[in-house]
């Protein structure tokens, strides 16, 4: 598998994603405004990466802080430094729950680290940075759990009677590069592979920013996994054809409100509405953390709105470029100019298209009233 966050010792560096497919290159994050802006320009992207990366920012700061022996501030005051630039750092992209998630998670144990007798503001830093690390750890963990999961129920549920294989297409990224490793929906498509019962995987190739044909195929061709790339345009006809015969789509996350209902990348919704025309199961793979029982339902979740420049125009590497030494990437435009542009990063799919929400703890489906319980999934009783 890729390792998009690299993280040792408090040096963090990450493959930066706007350069991805072409150009393999690793950048430093030592700060948190490092982390805030590699975030908000997409050089990472993908709702557990974003918290990781965030996450591992303050770590790192932290890191240096603690090895040049500058924490002689009282715990008190390195919680509250603590907690300002972890509410900074959520502002990076609203949407994503995640990201707020592990801030608040991380500023309850900084909290309680505090309050310890004898605790020092060296403790407090240290305390955060052994939770960010086991982080990044656990969500590898839950990463492999999730794909698991998804394959045994799309073997089980989705599979025509007679075939043991499964052609399923994704949307946007959620692999590694989404993630600490392995991914979430395409953790799915990983875990079907490896058990031999993917026939055929397809990826969109998820306009405006072309994350599906830049880094889900990147990730696909990585792994030499059978894949196809098709335009967003294309599911409708792909759905359609008996002969490719696509079982099921899996996507991820960004947030899902307690009902079921799921933000993610915008033409998530669309791929949905097709599914249920097709008779094609569709799934989410979120971890967790993705769950948001706080919002209740996609209508409380804020959209965020990306700039018109992603859509009316394009980057790529110029032609001719043979070796990445070579390799420049220019921006070229694709749109009337003066046109008024509309580009929401994110579309809710309403609850009853989704046929199940894969997690680390299982697939929940809808319950007997036709509505799903998400909050049994944190006490074992959704199933």
């Amino acid at each position: 598998m890729l390792q998009a966050i690299k993280f040792s010792k408090g040096n963090l560096e990450i493959l930066d994603q706007l350069q991805l497919p072409f150009v393999e290159k690793y950048i430093p994050i030592r700060t948190t405004e490092d982390g805030w802006h590699a975030i908000k320009d997409m050089k990472v992207r993908g709702a557990p990466a974003i918290a990781i990366v965030a996450m591992l920012a303050l770590a790192a700061e932290l890191t240096t802080a603690v090895d040049s022996d500058k924490l002689s501030q009282s715990p008190e005051e390195v919680c509250q430094y603590i907690t300002e630039k972890l509410a900074y750092l959520v502002t990076s992209r609203p949407t994503a729950v995640n990201l707020a998630d592990a801030a608040r998670k991380l500023e309850a144990l900084v909290t309680n680290r505090t309050k310890a007798s004898g605790s020092t503001g060296r403790d407090v830093a240290t305390a955060f940075i052994r939770g960010a690390e086991d982080m990044m750890g656990k969500d590898l963990e839950d990463n492999k759990r999730i794909g698991h999961n998804g394959a045994e129920w799309i073997a089980t549920h989705a599979a025509k009677p007679g075939s043991s294989e499964v052609a399923v297409l994704t949307h946007c990224n959620t692999g590694s590069l989404a993630t600490s490793g392995y991914g979430t929906a395409l953790g799915v498509v990983r875990s079907l592979a490896s058990k031999n019962i993917l026939r055929h995987a397809y990826c969109t190739e998820t306009r405006p920013y072309n994350q599906g044909s830049r880094l889900t195929a990147f990730e696909l061709v990585h792994d030499k996994i059978p894949a196809t790339l098709i335009t967003d345009s294309m599911a409708a006809a792909l759905l359609a054809n008996t002969k490719v015969g696509v079982n099921a789509i899996v996507v991820g996350a960004d947030r899902v409100a307690a009902n079921g209902d799921t933000a993610n990348k915008i033409g998530t919704y669309a791929l949905a509405v097709l599914a249920k025309y097709h008779g094609v199961k569709f799934l989410v793979a979120a971890p967790l953390t993705t769950i948001d029982m706080a919002t209740k339902s996609g209508k409380d979740i804020v959209i965020e709105q990306r700039a018109a420049s992603e859509v009316t125009s394009i980057k790529g590497p110029s032609g001719g470029s043979e070796t990445t030494d070579q390799i420049t990437i220019e921006t070229v435009q694709i749109a009337a100019p003066g046109i008024n542009v509309w580009n929401p990063a994110f579309d809710i799919t309403p609850a009853s298209l989704i046929d199940g929400i894969i997690t680390e703890v299982g697939v929940v489906e809808k319950g007997s009233d036709g509505q799903y319980h998400l909050g049994g999934l944190f006490d074992g009783s959704a199933f």
